[in-house]
């Protein structure tokens, strides 16, 4: 039997009043946000004037398909209003530093989603901005990933704690997200990587602290198959990220044997889903077959970023 998430006939607020890191929030504020995703999705009335004249403003220094498009929708469903600025040719803090940023936009819009290559720039804007900033994907976390991942688990297997999830590729930034939200909901995290593409250690050492404490666990190895053996989910993502293309070709070679195959899925328990946050190399991380099957969820997952985004905008900005 499922466990029901709590909180989610209530009106209630998270701890935090940003989300630049995972660890930014609590286990309770990730069940709080998930029960409100629920809430909002199944019934969305209520809150389509929730943040009627507020506005969210989008600085993005790479490309998107899915934090663009749902983090606009989002703020569009939720009554609120959402403008873009492209900074992709010019770097965030270039033209102009990211404390004069934060300040001339904390006077004109309610809050700040930011997608960029350095974690730092993400901290200096929460730093200065007087309103609330959103990590939607740095060199260091993709903390919304994480969230809308958790909800996507939450919906197939309805209690997360105790349930595995198996981690193959890259120990880059999805990863590091995973590790720190998932053990705070009391799964049992464990990722393979190629030898010297391991997740950052201050990273593991955080989410084995966290994990104990909530009733789950963190495995860290170079063995794939080990890794999904009786998993309930089993996650890839791209084995060359944004910003590391001169490494393509060698990372192809190196990260071969850890190419979510349907022989590797064997491993995992019957019933367990596979997830990749997108955009998938089909042939590269995971073959076609495994992409299209039944068992892929890929695309419930992307749709749930908009439903995990929308209940975080709501937390932060309809206080």
């Amino acid at each position: 039997m499922s466990e029901p998430l709590p909180g989610a006939g209530a009106r209630v607020s998270l701890s935090a009043s940003d989300l630049v890191f995972d660890n930014d929030l609590t286990g309770s504020d990730v069940a709080t946000l998930l029960a409100a995703a629920k809430e909002i999705r199944e019934g969305p009335g209520p809150y389509r004037q929730a943040l009627c004249g507020r506005t969210l403003a989008l600085l993005f220094e790479k490309p998107s398909l899915r934090s663009r498009v749902t983090f606009e929708v989002a703020m569009k469903s939720l009554g609120g209003e959402a403008i873009f600025l492209d900074c992709r040719g010019e770097p965030i803090g270039q033209r102009e530093s990211v404390p004069d940023v934060a300040r001339n936009l904390e006077r004109w819009v309610d809050a700040i989603v930011v997608r960029t290559f350095r974690q730092a720039v993400v901290e200096e804007m929460a730093a200065w901005a007087k309103i609330p900033v959103i990590n939607a994907l740095s060199d260091r976390v993709h903390p919304c990933q994480a969230l809308a991942d958790m909800l996507t688990l939450a919906d197939v297997f309805g209690t997360l704690r105790g349930r595995k999830l198996a981690y193959v590729g890259d120990g880059n930034n999805v990863a590091h997200s995973l590790l720190l939200t998932g053990a705070k909901v009391g799964l049992h995290v464990a990722a393979a990587t190629p030898p010297s593409y391991e997740p950052d250690p201050e990273i593991v050492r955080s989410a084995t602290e966290t994990a104990a404490q909530a009733g789950g666990s963190v495995q860290v190895g170079h063995d794939p198959e080990e890794a999904v053996s009786n998993a309930h989910a089993v996650y890839t993502d791209v084995w060359t990220s944004m910003g590391s293309e001169p490494e393509a070709e060698a990372r192809r070679q190196r990260f071969r044997p850890y190419q979510v195959t349907e022989q590797l899925m064997q491993r995992a328990l019957p019933e367990a889903v596979f997830l990749h946050c997108l955009p998938a190399h089909r042939g590269e991380e995971v073959e076609d077959a495994v992409m299209e099957s039944p068992r892929s969820v890929v695309f419930h997952q992307a749709e749930n970023r908009l439903h995990a985004q929308r209940a975080l905008l709501w937390l932060l900005l309809a206080r």
